[in-house]
């Protein structure tokens, strides 16, 4: 387990790296790295662990080898939860072992403890959005993640919804369709049945480019 490969992940501002140990027809087990932490995290602690799994440490984005998002994107913690149902979704994976690390315990300011707090429930996160996909939840110096119980259902519906519309767009990669103004007018009508006709083409004045094909 002391050898290992490196491993790139397609998204759509560049990739996500990775580096994996073990056979690849072992049980897959995810790695979670902390903040300003990268896939190295895990050097030392591989191989002490058994070795018919195949462990995948990701960096998240921004971090190790991974890209950064464009300038000017926040990083959201739920960016660092869809990171990982897009590398879970790149391998294939349909359920797997999923194994997190925080970015340690002292912190001088709020603002490193309230970032501490939203970052250190990625691996929780994930398994409260998806435990279809996680069957054992390992953490290292980290915490779980708490909602009230009046907020649990609405918050999974939403934010599940969110990962899983972004991802199936991402897939689907489609060429945008060239359309006649009229049929670019109506489809935008279709779409907002607030607009009157005499607004959806003031609108599309701005909102449309025209191409050689429409």
């Amino acid at each position: 387990l002391g050898m290992f490969s490196e491993l790139k992940f397609p998204v759509p501002w560049g990739h996500v790296a990775a580096k994996a140990w073990g056979p690849s027809e072992g049980h897959p087990v995810l790695c979670l790295h902390g903040w300003l932490d990268n896939a190295n995290t895990f050097d030392k602690l591989i191989p002490l662990l058994p070795r018919d799994c195949y462990y995948v440490a990701m960096d998240f984005s921004g971090h190790g080898l991974s890209s950064h998002r464009p300038a000017g994107s926040p990083y959201h913690f739920l960016d660092y939860v869809t990171d990982v149902r897009r590398v879970a979704a790149a391998l294939q994976w349909r359920r797997f072992t999923l194994m997190g690390h925080s970015m340690g315990k002292t912190k001088t300011s709020l603002n490193a403890q309230l970032f501490f707090l939203s970052y250190c429930f990625i691996s929780p996160q994930f398994c409260f959005l998806y435990p279809e996909m996680v069957d054992k939840l390992i953490l290292l110096e980290n915490l779980g993640f708490l909602l009230a119980p009046e907020d649990t259902e609405a918050w999974l519906k939403s934010e599940r919804m969110v990962i899983d519309r972004l991802l199936s767009l991402e897939a689907k990669q489609q060429i945008p369709k060239a359309r006649s103004p009229e049929a670019a007018l109506q489809r935008l009508l279709e779409a907002n049945r607030h607009l009157t006709a005499e607004g959806g083409a003031i609108l599309l004045q701005r909102g449309a480019t025209e191409t050689p094909a429409g």
